[in-house]
């Protein structure tokens, strides 16, 4: 066993959360008990960097149960809870993260998790894979494949297979139907907003609620600010998601018209400079700004920082930075995804989907080894069938299927 965690004393604490999101991971529970008796993963390294709290510490006891030998990265270094870290490594898992760590910490442990050599990937964002490419290539025959759990990491992915640089194959998890329309949306909508809220202790009744991209992401995060009583502006660069956010009664307009009019901004793009400087001088004396995009460049907090004549901490993990025209811009987390970095992230239930799609799509690579012929692959839909039949049956709700007569009138 080796580790690189804060202290490994921490463990009863983070063996709590883990306790508490079992009993909420029935998925994850039934697919547990399969993989400790069919062990597919046996003799098997997998390295995961996803982030590093209770429900994926879950996801990584349920791959070992499956007979993976793991090794454990968070992927942000705000998002790791060192409790939960110690209470894997206190179970005998192999685990390298310390929340707050610096940047060249954080590759640091990217890399030791790499070194070991590992069969399968299950990253978030990118890091993982991208790394053992440019750091490790003399390690790439020994990957089966991998699996990418977030829009931003299928984005590099596909950059890195359009220029020839991907060399296995990866299941694109985030696009599985049992992923992005419950994660992305309900879980995002959901874990955004308990973030924000218990950060700020502020009402978001009566507000105006700016949200930069409204893609699935983006739709939960506006669903649920007009749930909570804002008015929601929405910015786009794609013409036909402009479109949905209208008729979903949204008001559409360009970032920088609608900087000096929201009092809550948060970013949901996967691209980068979506807050800028100009916008910076435009908002309202107080205005908020996160961001729940996979990295922190979409607030441009490094050209705030700059730009400002004065900062200061104005409340555990908000920042106040005071501009020359007088007026105050305050940034949660200091840009980095909002509901992990000030908060727990998604709600058990919904990660129990997203985790059960990665616990099953890692099978699959294990069982598919050597005849995966695409570097790019949608996760097959009898996975998310799978999932969905399993979710329903736990929710206690049936559902109609086709005779054979109907069958046969539809696929012929």
């Amino acid at each position: 066993m080796e580790s690189h965690i804060r202290d490994i004393n921490l463990w009863e604490s983070g063996e709590l959360k883990l306790s508490w999101v079992r009993s909420h991971m029935p998925l994850l529970e039934g697919i547990e008990k399969d993989f400790r008796k069919d062990k597919p993963f046996e003799g098997l390294k997998i390295a995961l960097s996803v982030h590093l709290e209770a429900k994926t510490a879950h996801l990584c006891e349920v791959l070992a149960a499956g007979g993976a030998d793991m090794y454990i990265t968070g992927s942000n270094p705000l998002s790791t809870q060192d409790d939960v870290a110690a209470a894997l490594v206190h179970e005998g898992l192999n685990v390298f993260a310390i929340h707050g760590c610096t940047e060249k910490e954080y590759f640091a442990d990217i890399r030791r998790v790499l070194e070991v050599g590992p069969n399968i990937i299950i990253d978030d964002g990118g890091d993982l894979v991208t790394t053992l490419h440019n750091d490790f290539p003399e390690l790439v025959p020994g990957v089966i494949g991998g699996c990418e759990e977030t829009t931003t990491g299928i984005l590099r992915l596909k950059a890195m297979a359009a220029a020839g640089r991907l060399k296995f194959p990866m299941m694109l998890v985030n696009d599985a139907d049992c992923k992005h329309l419950f994660d992305n949306r309900y879980g995002t909508g959901q874990s955004v907003w308990d973030g924000i809220n218990r950060t700020t202790n502020l009402i978001v009744a009566g507000k105006n609620v700016v949200v930069a991209g409204y893609g699935w992401c983006g739709k939960g995060v506006a669903m649920r600010a007009k749930g909570l009583g804002a008015e929601v502006i929405v910015t786009e660069v794609d013409p036909v998601k402009a479109m949905e956010a209208v008729m979903d009664g949204f008001k559409v307009m360009p970032m920088l018209e609608a900087s000096a009019l929201g009092d809550i901004f948060v970013t949901v793009t996967g691209c980068k400079d979506v807050i800028t400087p100009e916008c910076f001088l435009r908002m309202k004396d107080g205005a908020i700004c996160c961001n729940a995009g996979h990295f922190d460049v979409e607030v441009a907090v490094a050209a705030l920082r700059k730009m400002a004549v004065s900062h200061r901490p104005a409340r555990n993990n908000i920042e106040a930075y005071k501009l020359e025209n007088g007026r105050t811009v305050y940034i949660i987390a200091e840009g980095r995804l909002v509901n992990l970095a000030a908060g727990d992230g998604h709600p058990a239930e919904i990660m129990d989907m997203s985790f059960a799609i990665q616990a099953l799509s890692a099978r699959y690579l294990a069982e598919h080894r050597g005849s995966i012929g695409s570097l790019l692959n949608n996760v097959p839909e009898e996975i998310d069938r799978e999932v969905a039949l399993r979710k329903l049956k736990d929710w206690n709700i049936r559902i109609d299927t086709l005779s054979e007569e109907q069958h046969k009138y539809i696929y012929g």
